[in-house]
């Protein structure tokens, strides 16, 4: 099955690139998501406009990435969660939720498709958390999750 990516997915490709992938992978996991649309000849078009969005997006030079790197791994991020008496927190972690921690921390607005979690967050603690600047850059920032008072 070929598809045209619309958003990134980890060991597949970025937006804008026409894969080949399997019928069940593609029917039932990145077409209900929209990570992918069907390609089409006319599908070629979308292919263009999303690129451009992407590099409207994207940090652009490698440095500029080096340096955004630093910003981040220099600030520890502390997220204050709803959480049970033992750690356990009600709910979970998102991409969204460290993204909106970095930016009130005062580091750079980060896309929370580019955050990748490793395991999920349900409980109190510290974690590592990657973040992919650049296709050459990723950060990894320190996540402390705390519970609220």
């Amino acid at each position: 099955m070929k598809l045209i990516l619309t958003q990134e997915v980890t060991g597949l490709g970025t937006p804008g690139d026409v894969v080949e992938v399997k019928d069940g992978y593609g029917r039932n996991y990145l077409l209900p998501r929209g990570l992918a649309v069907a390609w089409t000849k006319g599908g070629e078009k979308q292919v263009a406009s999303i690129r451009a969005a992407r590099t409207a997006r994207e940090v652009s030079t490698l440095e500029d990435a080096q340096a955004l790197r630093a910003s981040l791994e220099g600030k520890p991020v502390t997220l204050t969660v709803r959480a049970g008496a033992n750690g356990r927190l009600f709910g979970a972690v998102t991409t969204a939720d460290v993204a909106a921690a970095v930016a009130a921390v005062g580091g750079p607005q980060v896309d929370r498709r580019k955050v990748e979690l490793t395991q999920p967050i349900k409980s109190t603690g510290e974690y590592t958390v990657s973040v992919r600047l650049h296709p050459e850059v990723q950060a990894k920032v320190a996540v402390k999750v705390v519970a609220d008072k």
